[in-house]
């Protein structure tokens, strides 16, 4: 599933998300809760919007279900859906901002943070952090798309720990396994 394809079915109906929030939210509402259905997440994502197409439904809900997949899988295959590398700078830096946005949203609507680790707390104020990312440079070089590399894959395993942390039946099936 391409970035730019869930962008632009998200751009036709007028949703108030890019494909980054859509899928940030998606991320944060599995980790919060990974039995959230997706008919839930189509409605926080497209709650101002007309009925769209059952073709463009579909693709929407494979997203969904295909980082449900990749976040419960053991692979480490979960990755953030972002432009590409060739994209304008700005707009990748715009996207991972965007998805950010989306994940605490999505963490935020199904979780208390009452009940945190102190190192999914840091991690959850690290990611609030990356929205105050500049995205006025025009003249990005190598130290600055390293360093958005660096915090794309940061982002990508802090998911994965926040999953692991929130997941309240992941230690019950680890439990029942044994």
């Amino acid at each position: 599933m391409t970035y730019p394809i869930i962008n632009a079915i998200l751009v036709k109906n007028a949703a108030d998300f890019c494909a980054a929030d859509a899928h940030g939210m998606a991320a944060g509402l599995l980790c919060a809760d990974e039995k959230t259905g997706s008919d839930y997440w189509l409605g926080e994502l497209l709650h101002d919007v007309p009925a769209i197409s059952d073709e463009q439904q579909s693709l929407l809900i494979r997203l969904f279900e295909e980082t449900r997949r990749l976040l419960a899988g053991d692979e480490f295959e979960f990755d953030l859906l972002l432009p590409d590398d060739d994209a304008p700078f700005v707009e990748q830096i715009e996207a991972l901002k965007s998805w950010c946005q989306g994940f605490l949203f999505g963490v935020g609507t199904k979780s208390s943070q009452s009940n945190y680790s102190r190192d999914a707390l840091d991690i959850l104020k690290d990611i609030t952090e990356f929205n105050k990312l500049e995205t006025d440079t025009q003249d990005e070089n190598e130290e600055d798309e390293i360093a958005l590399m660096e915090l794309t894959e940061y982002l990508r395993t802090a998911v994965l720990l926040l999953r692991d942390e929130l997941s309240p039946n992941k230690d019950m099936e680890q439990y029942e396994a044994e």
